[in-house]
């Protein structure tokens, strides 16, 4: 195949519909954007006007008619609520538009609750000098007080270790150093004022008459501490740091074509009909209003394992107006407001009725007592600051709550191993069933005691949700999606890796099947390294499996069990990992439902292998497995699932639960964390006051090329782009800077030919690759060429808002071609280049192998390039078990590997490949930095992250 035109650049199309510029470098095309089309957003082209206003409508103070404007009628799947209005988008119109809530639709107030007039500018906030680093007394202290204190956590004794040696250094000078203590950083710390919400505690006991004998349980008392949380949504509103990232009315978001799309918790169904209902309740006083929709979310976890198992139980809050990337960045969106009661009994209690409802009741009432302080303006509005510095007057309502089953089972009020959203029987969890509703509960309650409940309906007649204390809420409805516990490791490592064994049991004698299984993890430790990716250098033979484990063998574990396990049994899990890949994406779009509801269907059709091979002979009534039916509706009300995970409460623990434990002296800890959690609120806040008053930088991760030989990447929060490849900051001083030489030192003798037909290309595009000119004219041009450098690395930034990301989606890697790496030998990397830009996915692309990273200058031009070997594309379409591409190793008519030199423009980010083992077992003592040399193909790894799986389709 000719390559002509793989040594170009990278032609890029403006992304914002009828512009015709094209451009060389995706730097080029995002600041194009950024100027051209100030309103667009970078990705997709969203609309994101800084205060939202229904498109054309001119604001009044309706006092009487009127009912909720309904959305667009092609989508059935909101309510209609009355007259269409004025400017609702048809399919097909020109352009990307979102249409924003008729009613409730965040109109800009003055803090007394008057409606401004459209564009009138945000008020002053309280005025404060540009050099007001109060409390602190000048950003030396705030900087110091911040990187020991939240940065280093570093300890009292070694903090007034440090600050004595400071203090003996300067005293030769006269001065002294700037703070006394630690209890002098910490008194400064607890005098700021941005953030504050203290802590507070109320007790309960049993509302009973309880006799001597009665057990400890219903003895006790118990101490719920808790802050209130209309502080924190306050101070969550007022955050400077959400500005942009904010939205202050529910919309519909349609594409170029007129399709609707759903992303953040506002775009999707559930704060649409929310706002239609708490307009009817009163329209002349809500009007105008915004829509805050509270979500929390709970868990218990464990800071001490073994004996002494020492539990907290949290309680977390966060608002549905920040975007999911704030709130997955953990930028202060997801706030610890309470720690529940968790009651302890003698082991003879462990299955006591009375007990476990108690201890259920008891979850629901401190739950609603938290939250009581937040009822008042669920029906009347108030007025708040939001993070662009307008006041608005906000309603708000309970929005959707995160947890894993244990806890929505004890949510929901029902019996353990039944839906809590549906009415499935256990006995047949797949089967037809309807909506668990608050309506349908009462009717039952009303008809059927509380045996017949609890038996045939699974309804727990003693327990009252929290749920029922505040209006507009039901808690079947709320129950998010949880990607971490039903998905990643619910049905892929405690349901499928578990049936894998399984299998390999019944089909084979006892030693075969451990053969098998040891294979199965010698692949695995196979595996080529890339950025981030968890090596198991054992396998999966570990004790204590993490959700980060988990998630870490989905990305490789398909081409390990391939060729192992019967092709039904292989398309099974490609099938489960295609519907999981496909809902934790950011966005989504009717053809992105569809293919999540086919990657369903298609995994409960191949699923039925383990029940004809007898693994689950008894079927699939699984809830956690179950719940995947009801992805789709939940998506279509609150977004995209990625946003309400419990794998962003389960991060916060380490935050707010068990870095604050390890920094206590263990007794009567919680106190100690509390006020920990506090000084991090504050220190955050203040943070995001000095950044909103240009008095601090914004708070960036580290930079494209940062030198840090052991960084991998990850979460950043640079500007938003689609793509960008830079080369280490840092060059390699051992290489010869002179071509020939070059070529020589890295045994490469076609270097300078491969050079001049490189430049051929980029200068007119005239010269075919793979062409050898005379070596008198390959020379003179060479001789122009000058400041010819190498580097080991390059960094990969691009938008990638579906995998963990930065406040603005932002992620990078590091692309390596390194001769030794970690005293195992060379690590040359491999990357997606762009071929054909008019081609979807991996069609446009190919794999490409990097040998070295290099620049040069020619005519005052610098050209950063890499030297790489190709891969060529097994089939037209993937491999049809696994459903990922397989490549190659290309070579040319001599039989060599084919090599080029291409410019960095045209590589999109990292390509991970790995082995096609088959069916034949590889060696014992294999090692992974040999894999990428000693197989004839490849899987193109369409599993190693979100933004892989969405560019290698």
């Amino acid at each position: 195949m000719p390559r002509g035109r793989r040594n170009q650049r990278l032609s890029l199309r403006c992304p914002y519909r009828g512009c015709p510029r094209t451009f060389r470098a995706e730097s080029g095309r995002t600041n194009h954007v950024h100027t051209v089309h100030s309103g667009t957003n970078g990705h997709r082209v969203a609309q994101n006007p800084e205060t939202p206003q229904s498109p054309n409508r001119q604001h009044q103070n309706h006092s009487t008619a009127g009912s909720p404007s309904g959305p667009p009628s092609d989508y059935p799947d909101l309510p209609e609520g009355g007259p269409p209005s004025p400017d609702r988008p048809q399919p097909g119109g020109p352009g990307p538009t979102k249409t924003y809530h008729h009613f409730l639709d965040g109109r800009p107030c003055d803090e007394n609750g008057h409606y401004l007039p459209i564009g009138s500018p945000c008020p002053p906030r309280p005025a404060r000098a540009m050099d007001d680093w109060s409390p602190f007394d000048n950003d030396l202290q705030f900087k110091i007080a911040d990187f020991l204190y939240r940065q280093e956590e570093m300890s009292q004794g070694k903090i007034d270790h440090l600050l004595e040696l400071w203090a003996l250094s300067l005293m030769k000078h006269g001065s002294l150093g700037p703070f006394d203590s630690y209890k002098h950083i910490y008194d400064m710390i607890d005098a700021v004022e941005e953030g504050d919400a203290p802590w507070k505690c109320f007790k309960t006991t049993l509302d009973e008459t309880v006799d001597e004998d009665a057990p400890n349980w219903k003895k006790q008392e118990y101490e719920v501490w808790y802050r209130d949380p209309e502080t924190v949504v306050r101070n969550m509103l007022a955050n400077p740091d959400f500005d942009k990232e904010f939205d202050v009315a529910p919309y519909v978001d349609l594409d170029a074509e007129g399709g609707r799309r759903r992303s953040d918790f506002m775009s999707a169904n559930f704060a649409w009909r929310q706002c239609d209902i708490i307009y009817e309740e009163n329209p002349a006083d809500n009007e105008g209003s915004m829509f805050v929709p509270i979500i929390l979310g709970s868990d218990k976890t464990t800071v001490t394992v073994g004996t002494g198992d020492i539990e907290y139980h949290p309680l977390y809050l966060s608002i549905g107006n920040v975007h999911n990337t704030v709130r997955r960045a953990h930028r202060n969106a997801v706030i610890p407001i309470g720690f529940l009661a968790i009651p302890k009994s003698d082991r003879k209690y462990d299955n006591d009725v009375n007990f476990r409802r108690f201890k259920r009741q008891l979850y629901h009432s401190s739950i609603s007592a938290i939250l009581s302080t937040l009822k008042p303006a669920m029906s009347t509005p108030a007025v708040y600051r939001c993070p662009d510095g307008h006041f608005r007057r906000a309603i708000f309502g309970i929005g959707p709550f995160i947890a894993d089953y244990p806890e929505q089972v004890m949510l929901s009020g029902i019996k353990q191993g039944w839906c809590p959203r549906c009415t499935a029987l256990p006995s047949d969890i797949d089967g037809a069933a309807g909506a668990r509703r608050n309506a349908l509960t009462d009717a039952l309650l009303e008809e059927f005691d509380s045996t017949t409940l609890w038996d045939e309906y699974g309804v727990d007649a003693e327990i009252i949700p929290f749920t029922r204390d505040f209006p507009r809420a039901d808690i079947h409805e709320l129950i998010s999606s949880d990607l971490l516990h039903q998905a990643i490791k619910g049905t892929f490592k405690d349901h499928l890796v578990e049936w894998v064994g399984a299998y390999l049991d019944i089909s084979y004698e006892k030693a075969e099947a451990d053969r098998i299984l040891d294979e199965i993890d010698r692949r695995l430790a196979a595996t080529p390294a890339f950025p981030e990716l968890r090596r198991f250098k054992q396998g999966r033979r570990f004790k204590q499996w993490t959700g980060d484990d988990s998630k870490a063998l989905m990305k490789i574990y398909l081409p390990a069990i391939h060729g192992l396990l019967p092709p039904d049994a292989v398309k099974c899990i490609a099938a489960f990992l295609d519907f999981c890949y496909l809902a934790r994406r950011s966005d989504f779009d009717k053809v992105t439902l569809n293919s999540l509801d086919e990657a369903l269907h298609r995994f409960h059709t191949y699923r039925k292998v383990f029940r004809s091979s007898g693994v689950r002979e008894s079927g699939f009534s699984l809830p956690r497995q179950h719940s995947l039916v009801h992805y789709r509706i939940n998506i279509q009300d609150f977004g995209a699932p990625n946003g309400l995970c419990s794998s962003i409460t389960e991060s916060r623990h380490i935050t707010a639960v068990k870095k604050p434990w390890r920094r206590s002296n263990r007794y009567e800890a919680l106190g100690q964390m509390l006020i920990t959690n506090q000084r991090l609120d504050k220190l955050a806040a203040a943070r995001a006051d000095f950044v909103a008053r240009e008095m601090l930088p914004p708070d960036r991760g580290p930079p494209p090329g940062a030198e840090d030989d052991d960084d991998d990447g990850g979460p950043t929060d640079d500007e938003r782009i689609m793509a960008d490849v830079q080369l280490a900051r840092t060059k390699e001083r051992r290489y010869p800077s002179d071509i020939f030489e070059l070529a020589n030192y890295i045994h490469e003798p076609a270097l300078p030919t491969l050079l001049r037909t490189f430049l051929d290309q980029q200068l007119d595009g005239s010269q075919p690759a793979g062409s050898v000119t005379d070596s008198d004219s390959t020379e003179d041009v060479l001789e122009m060429i000058s400041g010819i450098s190498v580097f080991h690395s390059a960094t990969s930034s691009f938008y990638a808002p579906s995998d963990p990301s930065g406040i603005r989606g932002m992620r990078r890697e590091r692309i390596r071609s390194t001769p030794s790496w970690r005293s195992t030998g060379a690590r040359r990397d491999c990357v997606f280049v762009v071929e054909k830009e008019d081609q979807p996915g991996f069609r446009g692309m190919s794999a490409v192998r990097v040998k070295m990273f290099f620049s040069f200058m020619y005519e005052g031009e610098e050209y950063p390039c890499a030297l790489v070997e190709w891969f060529k594309k097994v089939g037209r379409s993937p491999e049809e078990q696994t459903g990922m591409w397989v490549v190659k190793p290309e070579e040319d008519r001599y039989g060599k590997r084919l090599t080029t030199i291409v410019h960095l423009d045209t590589i999109v980010r990292g390509a991970h490949l790995i082995p096609v083992y088959g069916s034949r077992f590889i060696p014992a003592h294999f090692r992974y930095n040999w894999s990428l040399d000693a197989f004839k193909s490849f899987f193109v790894n369409k599993f190693t992250d979100h933004h892989a799986n969405e560019i290698a389709f």
